[in-house]
């Protein structure tokens, strides 16, 4: 019988220097980090990516759009509260994170400007509201730019651009795929240019991907649900070819239809060492936190050891992490 990982096993020392609080000046403009299928590493630019693809290879790209999901609140006492948007579950219903000073309790209300919010029932961390008014509307209107927890400036006027990728389309997601943040339309361009297929896929990325693994054991860690959808047809036209994901919700996204047979619904596919992959042979990805599902996903796909390896050669070599940072480009051996 296998031993149960650890989550201190996907640990590794970051000075907070390198954690990219802004975008590289252009998209594109960042640094691309590759491990080959030898574990061999390669310090490249990611302007570099279109000359590794060719009419073989396929890219999957996360087409959904980051929804302005955080929203300060009042309770109705007055005291300041804070409603993060998990995932929108009807014209005004949401599941959602609440920061409040006390447990708010079913029947409760809170207020957004002038709309009211009714808590109806707690899940776990999560609680089901319902908002008097179309979520789509309070959110154009009183949201703001869910940047994650570890970018320590407030949201500023070019976030809302740079937080979103070119090709962004079907609103949903509370956290931008962001290995997409590197592409430019001219890039996408050239990429098709060389014969590439493009195939988009959705995954609307939840509030779950910033929590902590709060368990000793990896295999006893439960993934939120999220919603995705992949177009018909989509496994045809990638049949053949050496599938490359952009991004790890790309990747969730292609698996998980492949392992239920099911081109749209909610999946909690947990990625983790010992992981078969059936679909994706590339991964570009950006550098993770240390001790998080994402990074257990890459080391699943790269292997644990060379993909360690690469991440303590990239703090050695002032690579700049995280979802403002570089990218990495992971070949399946």
């Amino acid at each position: 019988m296998r031993a149960s990982m650890r989550v201190s096993d996907f640990d590794y020392a970051l000075p907070a220097e390198l954690v990219a609080q802004h975008p590289a000046p252009r998209r594109g403009g960042s640094r691309l980090l590759h491990l080959d299928a030898d574990g061999r590493l390669h310090d490249r630019k990611f302007s570099d990516l279109p000359g590794l693809v060719g009419a073989d290879d396929a890219l999957v790209l996360n087409d959904t759009r980051v929804i302005k999901a955080r929203l300060a609140a009042r309770k109705s006492t007055g005291g300041a509260a804070e409603i993060f948007i998990e995932r929108v579950t009807g014209p005004r219903e949401a599941l959602v994170l609440i920061r409040a000073s006390k447990t708010p309790r079913p029947g409760s209300e809170l207020h957004v400007d002038d709309v009211a919010v009714r808590v109806v029932a707690r899940h776990d961390d999560l609680y089901q509201v319902a908002f008097a008014e179309n979520i789509d509307l309070v959110l154009e209107r009183s949201g703001s730019v869910p940047l994650p927890p570890y970018i320590t400036h407030a949201p500023q006027a070019d976030d809302a651009e740079r937080y979103q990728t070119v090709y962004a389309d079907k609103p949903g997601a509370v956290a931008a795929p962001t290995a997409g943040l590197h592409f430019d339309d001219a890039m996408l361009r050239s990429i098709a240019a060389k014969g590439a297929l493009v195939e988009k896929v959705t995954l609307h990325v939840g509030a779950g991907t910033f929590q902590p693994v709060r368990v000793d054991e990896v295999e006893k860690h439960r993934m939120h649900k999220e919603r995705y959808a992949i177009p018909p047809g989509a496994f045809e036209r990638l049949s053949g070819k050496r599938v490359l994901a952009v991004g790890t919700t790309s990747l969730r996204a292609i698996e998980s239809a492949a392992l239920t047979g099911r081109l749209e619904g909610e999946t909690d596919l947990f990625v983790y060492p010992g992981f078969k992959f059936n679909v994706v042979d590339r991964l570009l990805t950006n550098f993770h936190l240390p001790k998080s599902t994402l990074l257990m996903l890459v080391c699943a796909f790269g292997g644990k050891e060379s993909v360690l390896n690469a991440y303590h050669h990239a703090v050695q070599n002032q690579y700049r992490f995280f979802s403002y940072g570089d990218a990495m480009l992971i070949e399946r051996g």
